[in-house]
């Protein structure tokens, strides 16, 4: 039964997107069945992987909103190895449509609960807000991964965030977990990016990963070409980064069993 992650982080431009899809696209090279779900209105994680939104006849919005089987809505993308159910711009107006829809906040767990069976892993690009789909993602979710960029004002909001968390396991998914905290944009040479991340691992103790994410041109130019960085410079610094941080996704996952 898969393991379904969410990748939240309320405040944009944190490398949420190119994780997720990086993620996704590293465990299954290794071997995994994965499943990416872009519930992000902007469809980034699906244009990342070359996928025109606009094109795509039945996406998550036809499965969430108006219930169509999810097996209907999933696409493959050859090139990456893995399944996508692509975004659609009418999730933006989703979060209202839910608004008055009967137990709305489960509205994507349910449509992802027929598909667990099918993939080890579940790997869910929220929207960078806190509204009623990220809602949805993280009532969907066994455990959440926070990017987190090492610049200035990377804990602001934080605060903000694992409150949201919090609420969502009192009141909706008692089961939720922080898998942990993912370091981006790291700048070695940068004394405020070794400050940060000292910051996130006292702010996270225990659970902030070893792979930090290096602040990369090659990383920056993959979704532009509709590629992960597998597939565009597999022997790029950031592309050997998601590697092994994929490969901890799959040994934290061990060490639970």
């Amino acid at each position: 039964m898969a393991k379904i992650i969410s990748l939240v982080n309320q405040k944009g431009g944190v490398g949420k997107t190119t994780s997720a899809i990086n993620l996704a696209t590293y465990l299954a090279s290794a071997g995994k069945f994965v499943l990416l779900v872009d519930l992000d209105p902007q469809g980034n994680a699906s244009s990342g992987l070359g996928i025109d939104i606009r094109s795509i006849k039945k996406n998550l919005y036809h499965a969430m909103i108006l219930g169509e089987h999810p097996k209907n809505v999933i696409m493959r993308v050859f090139a990456s190895g893995h399944d996508l159910i692509s975004s659609s711009q009418d999730l933006a107006g989703a979060g209202v449509e839910l608004i008055n829809m009967e137990n709305r906040e489960f509205r994507l767990y349910n449509t992802l609960r027929e598909l667990r069976m099918n993939y080890d892993y579940i790997i869910i690009d929220s929207p960078p807000s806190l509204g009623l789909l990220t809602i949805n993602g993280l009532v969907a979710s066994d455990e959440v991964i926070i990017p987190v960029q090492t610049e200035y004002f990377a804990l602001e909001g934080l605060s903000q965030l694992l409150n949201t968390i919090s609420l969502v396991r009192e009141n909706l998914q008692p089961k939720l977990k922080i898998m942990g905290a993912l370091l981006t944009m790291y700048d070695k040479r940068n004394r405020l990016s070794r400050q940060v991340v000292k910051e996130v691992q006292d702010h996270f103790p225990g659970h902030v990963f070893d792979s930090v994410i290096p602040r990369s041109v090659r990383l920056a130019e993959a979704p532009g070409f509709g590629k992960s960085i597998l597939g565009f410079d597999a022997f790029s610094r950031g592309a050997r980064s998601y590697k092994n941080f994929a490969k901890e996704v799959i040994e934290l996952e061990k060490t639970k069993k």
